[in-house]
């Protein structure tokens, strides 16, 4: 048993080395960064600070969940340098956990906007990725869908698809709804949408697209840049042909998720790390690693066409650190209501 949990985690990491010639009289230095992002144009970005500092960048890609179980068990043994996380509960979480460290920077206090950073300076947010609702108006009534809380309406029985409960990203949309609307509205929200779900709960984000495209169901939710990047071709030609047949609702205002970014605890390479962290969320760094995943950068909007197309997106005044306050709160009302 304890071969095969090897195997399975070994198969989740990768790692990755990104040399670059460092000048002349200079010192060698590194950073190590611990990802839970999976996009190989960000190595591009880190790549160009590597060329412009003359600090190597070692990359280790893996699951943000086994990323932190693994941080957890080594401890004090640590190799890392550098955290990155998708999901406001997952990065909020590894600060509960003792994983991160504060810093003092006042460029990443600058680029940072109040509400995407955490106030113990132990994290700041990269990008932003906006909670939509994706449909098929052949399937349901696109105008009558405005907001999350319309995939309550008994119009849409047996029409709604949702990822599963254990979807960081469904946490934290439940957990920004207990803010806005309060946990009583909350609770009769998620049974009335639950009631409405037919098909079992899905892997991921992808798959509800495409089931919204095959008319397996009407509606579902999804990160924005999710369909972004199956309309440009990103995951094959069929893909595209799926997304094109859905539409895009955005709710205004939209709750708004991010990855982010802190210093490891034990990081050895301290110095380094905060300059990645404050290159990543400077605006240039923001967008390089926002642009060609079609996310969005910290301060500004993807100017790709095809996210564009999506229409503005206004987010609603929830912090982070609220979200993460309330992800616990959030998983309860969850599994009450069936979300499985």
């Amino acid at each position: 048993m304890q071969n095969l949990k090897k195997l399975l985690y070994s198969a989740l990491t990768c790692t990755f080395l990104l040399n670059v010639n460092v000048p002349a009289n200079t010192t060698e230095k590194e950073v190590r960064v611990f990802s839970g992002r999976h996009y190989n144009t960000d190595r591009a970005v880190y790549k160009k600070f590597a060329e412009e500092t003359g600090i190597k960048v070692r990359l280790i890609e893996a699951a943000g969940i086994s990323l932190i179980e693994r941080l957890k068990r080594e401890g004090k043994n640590s190799q890392a340098d550098l955290i990155l996380l998708v999901d406001a509960a997952r990065i909020t979480n590894a600060a509960k956990a003792g994983l991160l460290q504060s810093v003092e920077s006042k460029s990443l206090e600058n680029d940072v906007p109040v509400g995407l950073k955490d106030k113990n300076k132990k994290w700041y947010a990269l990008t932003r990725r906006v909670r939509v609702m994706v449909a098929n108006p052949k399937v349901v009534d696109v105008s009558k869908i405005r907001d999350y809380s319309d995939l309550a309406d008994p119009s849409l029985k047996g029409k709604v698809c949702l990822r599963n409960r254990k979807s960081p990203y469904n946490q934290s949309l439940v957990a920004n709804q207990i803010i806005n609307k309060g946990e009583s509205k909350t609770k009769a929200w998620l049974g009335g949408m639950i009631s409405n779900v037919s098909q079992p709960f899905f892997p991921g984000d992808i798959s509800i697209i495409r089931a919204v495209s095959k008319k397996k169901c009407g509606v579902g939710i999804v990160n924005h840049y999710y369909v972004a990047r199956m309309l440009a071709g990103v995951n094959g030609r069929r893909d595209s042909l799926y997304a094109k047949r859905t539409l895009v609702i955005t709710p205004n205002p939209a709750h708004v998720n991010i990855s982010a970014g802190g210093v490891s605890k034990y990081a050895t390479n301290k110095a380094e790390a905060i300059k990645l962290l404050e290159y990543l969320a400077s605006p240039s760094g923001s967008k390089g690693l926002a642009a060609p995943t079609f996310e969005h950068p910290l301060k500004d909007v993807n100017q790709n066409p095809i996210v564009k197309n999506f229409g503005e997106f206004f987010p609603d005044e929830v912090t982070v650190d609220d979200l993460g306050f309330k992800n616990s709160l959030a998983i309860k009302l969850m599994k009450e209501s069936g979300w499985n």
